[in-house]
């Protein structure tokens, strides 16, 4: 069992910064893969990024290339996601998540075993 809690979301200007944290419980933080997902109002929850166990493969969605960090310390068993150069269309609820198969990341929500509670980011424009 893994539990996955957020932190680090807030309303901020456009071009500004923030940096999401996610803690995990649990010995094992590094034999999971993990993802960043959001969900805007009236749209599905859709991936970020997602980090393999390792954190040695990271993967990113188009629109955040170049301006999101998806990172994890395996030591502290938390995951993050440094994003800059944030714009209103960014704003979400955003979740972090765990899956427990294999090596890689994932994609797909169905693959993830743990969420967060999420944490809202609103940018202002």
């Amino acid at each position: 069992q893994v539990q996955l809690v957020e932190s680090g979301g807030g309303l901020v200007q456009a071009g500004e910064s923030l940096r999401l944290s996610c803690a995990a419980s649990g010995r094992t933080f590094s034999g999971y893969a993990m993802g960043w997902f959001r969900q805007a109002p009236g749209k599905e929850r859709a991936v970020v990024a997602a980090i393999s166990g390792s954190g040695g493969s990271t993967y990113y969605t188009d629109s955040v290339k170049g301006r999101f960090t998806i990172s994890r310390d395996n030591a502290k068993n938390t995951l993050y996601l440094q994003m800059n150069s944030l714009k209103p269309e960014d704003t979400a609820v955003y979740y972090c998540a765990a899956a427990n198969v294999g090596s890689g990341y994932y994609l797909l929500e169905r693959s993830y075993d743990y969420w967060g509670q999420g944490t809202q980011v609103t940018v202002s424009s």
